[in-house]
């Protein structure tokens, strides 16, 4: 059986959820208002069917929600700029490298949220 190909992709948010979703807010007490909010996610689809299904509220075969609510909300589009130096990979490398750059991008100043 082929392994999956999962990719690490960025979705720029509205700042409106800083002010408006207190979990976002206190994921990010760094965040001094200058550059984007940011939700970085993984999947073996495309970043651009990823985002949809988030957008849409897609549901899995079992009913299961599998959006975020902060990207159905307030997400604005992709940011490629970000992810695309990034191969595919396996889904437990993917897991990892979620969160080192949504680590790495709360370093550089920009409120993350990831799972």
């Amino acid at each position: 059986m082929a392994k999956s190909i999962y990719r690490v992709y960025v979705i720029e948010l509205s700042k409106k959820i800083f002010s408006e979703r207190k979990k976002f807010r206190e994921a990010n007490p760094q965040f001094n208002g200058v550059l984007e909010c940011l939700y970085v996610g993984m999947s073996s689809k495309t970043p651009e069917e990823r985002f949809k299904q988030h957008k849409t509220g897609y549901r899995n075969k079992k009913g299961h929600n599998i959006s975020s609510s902060f990207v159905q909300q307030y997400g604005r589009y992709l940011r490629p700029s970000l992810y695309n130096h990034l191969d595919m990979m396996t889904k437990s490398e993917a897991l990892k490298m979620e969160e080192q750059l949504a680590l790495q991008l709360r370093k550089q100043g920009y409120a993350v949220w990831f799972n």
